[in-house]
Parts: C-alpha cells; structure tokens; sequence
C-alpha cells in the first residue's frame, strides 16, 4: 500500500491551512480510509451505483498502490477523504466538479471522467461497447 508516516499527517494539515482553508483532520491512513468508502457506498448508494463506486475505488486505489511522492499521496487521500465526508453528509447530490479540478486533470484524468459519465448515463450501452471491445480484443488475438 501506499507509504505514508506521520509526517504526512502533519503535512496535509500545514499544507491546507496555508492554502487558505480550515484546517482539516488528520488524514486516514489508506486502508482505514478504503475500507470507510466500502462502507459509506454500501450505506449511502443504490446497488447500481455501489458496484459502479466500488470497483472505481478499488482501482484507483490499486492504481495508486506504490506512489512514493508525499505530495500525490497527500493529494489522494486528501480527495478521497474529502469524497467519502460528502458522500455520508449527502453533500454530494446535485453537486457540480469545481472548475479548478477540472483544470488540473491530464488529459487521461478528463478521458477517465468521460467514461465514468458515460457508464453512470448509459449502463447498457456502457456494458454492450466494453463486451464489444473484448469480443474484438478476442478476435485480434485468433489472428
């Protein structure tokens, strides 16, 4: 998992109140904070939308498994603690993404946006084109 120490902790704390915002509360470790979207999903989320959650967190969270980097490690669990706050305050609904985000993602960050939209909209269509994709993926690979 991901290596964080406490002067991470400390870290997060200094590195908000000198942007400007109230001091938040120590960041959970990683597997503390996982386990807690686990559980604000199964709480807080239609079935349809918990599957959708938890295998974008599992990911994410696999993705990011071995980051050395204190700030990106800070900055993750940092929007993720801040996601799963909002997610138990039901702060979310109805909720727009904050332009400054927007205008910091990569171009990969913006693609994986996208499709997350278009598998939240369009379900089916979501399934039909990945069972599509791996059919075709299957086909190159007899060739």
């Amino acid at each position: 998992m991901m290596r964080v120490s406490r002067r991470l902790f400390a870290t997060a704390s200094s590195v908000s109140s000198k942007a400007g915002k109230s001091p938040q509360v120590a960041l959970l470790p990683p597997l503390h904070l996982y386990r807690r979207l686990l559980r604000v999903h199964r709480r807080k989320l239609p079935p349809d939308m918990r599957l959708l959650g938890d295998e974008y967190v599992k990911n994410e969270f696999r993705a990011h498994r071995n980051i050395d980097n204190p700030i990106h490690i800070v900055g993750f669990l940092t929007e993720w603690q801040l996601y799963a706050q909002k997610l138990e305050g039901d702060e979310w609904k109805g909720e727009k993404l904050d332009q400054a985000k927007l205008d910091k993602m990569s171009d990969e960050q913006i693609g994986q946006l996208y499709e997350l939209m278009r598998a939240i909209k369009n379900p089916e269509q979501s399934e039909n084109s990945e069972a599509q994709e791996s059919g075709e993926v299957k086909e190159n690979n007899k060739n």
